[in-house]
C-alpha cells in the first residue's frame, strides 16, 4: 500500500479547500484530494457573488443584522459577527490575488449589486459566473504552488485516528486518510496530523437537485466516525431555478437569465 505524508490533507476542491490551501503553502507542505476534476464543485456553479459591507452607507452591523433576520434566530451570533466583519479583507485577498471583479464603468469602482436578505447593494460579482471565475483563478495559483500537489480522482474513505488505530494516548488524535485512487483502483494511506474538510454538504441523497454530483456527504459522515460534531443536517440548499429535464441532469439557469 503506497504511503505518503503531507503537513496538512486537505479533502475537497471547492473555494474553502483551495483558500485554505493558499493560505498555509508558503510554510505547509498540502495535499488536496478531490473526487473528479479539481474544478468539480459547488463552488464553481455559484453565480450571484461575494456579500462585503464595503461601502460608507453600509455599515457592518448592517450586515450582521440582515444575516441575522435571514436566518431567522438560528445563526451562530459570534460566527456571524466575524464572518460579516471580515467579508471586506476576504474580497480585498481575492482581488489581490487578482480576480477581476465586475468595476462600475463611471468610476472603476466595484459593482454591488443586491440580493435576497441584503437591505443594501453589498454584493460584489464577476458578471453572473462569480464562483466559476474565483475557483478558476485559484486554481491557477494552487497549479503553480510548489508546496501543494493535487490529487484528481481520488475519494477520501475514512479518516484515520489514534482510537481507531488502538493508540493509547489520552486524546483522540488525527494520523491521516485512507484515499481512494479511481485510477489505479487502489487504496493508499496519506499520514497527516492536520485534516481540512472542506467536502461540502450532502444533496445528492436527493433524487432531484441543483447541486452537483459530488456533494455525496461522505466528508460529513467521515467527520462523525472521527469523533467531529455535526450538526443542523436539516438544512439543505436547493436553488430555485433550474432546468428540469426527465432524460438528463438539471443544470442551474444563470442570475442574468432569472432577473
Amino acid at each position: 500500500m503506497k504511503k505518503t505524508n503531507f503537513d496538512v490533507l486537505i479533502i475537497g476542491s471547492g473555494l474553502a479547500g483551495l483558500s485554505t490551501a493558499l493560505k498555509l503553502a508558503d510554510h505547509k507542505r498540502i495535499g488536496i484530494v478531490c473526487k473528479t476534476e479539481l474544478t468539480e464543485s459547488s463552488s464553481h456553479w455559484a453565480q450571484g457573488g461575494v456579500a462585503a459591507a464595503i461601502s460608507p452607507e453600509d455599515p457592518i452591523s448592517s450586515h450582521i443584522n440582515d444575516t441575522k433576520n435571514a436566518g431567522a434566530g438560528l445563526c451562530d451570533e459570534d460566527i456571524t459577527e466575524f464572518v460579516a466583519s471580515n467579508s471586506e479583507k476576504a474580497l480585498d485577498w481575492l482581488m489581490n490575488l487578482g480576480v477581476n471583479f465586475t468595476k462600475n464603468k463611471q468610476n472603476n469602482d466595484l459593482h454591488l449589486t443586491r440580493e435576497g436578505g441584503h437591505s443594501q447593494m453589498r454584493i460584489a460579482h464577476v458578471a453572473d459566473t462569480t464562483g466559476k471565475a474565483i475557483q478558476e483563478h485559484l486554481i491557477k495559483r494552487i497549479l503553480s504552488h510548489p508546496n501543494i500537489t493535487v490529487l484528481e480522482h481520488h475519494i477520501a474513505v475514512d479518516i484515520i485516528t489514534s482510537e481507531k488505530m488502538k493508540i493509547d494516548i489520552e486524546k483522540n488524535t488525527c494520523l491521516g486518510a485512507y484515499i481512494l485512487n479511481n485510477k489505479n483502483n487502489h487504496v493508499e494511506t496519506f499520514t497527516s496530523n492536520h485534516i481540512v474538510l472542506a467536502t461540502g454538504g450532502a444533496s445528492k441523497v436527493y433524487l432531484y437537485t441543483t447541486n452537483p454530483d459530488v456533494s455525496t456527504g461522505d466528508g460529513i459522515a467521515m467527520g462523525w466516525r472521527a469523533g467531529c460534531k455535526v450538526a443542523n443536517m436539516e438544512f439543505v440548499q436547493f436553488h430555485p431555478t433550474c432546468l428540469f429535464d426527465e432524460k438528463d441532469r438539471s443544470f442551474l439557469i444563470s442570475e442574468d437569465l432569472k432577473g
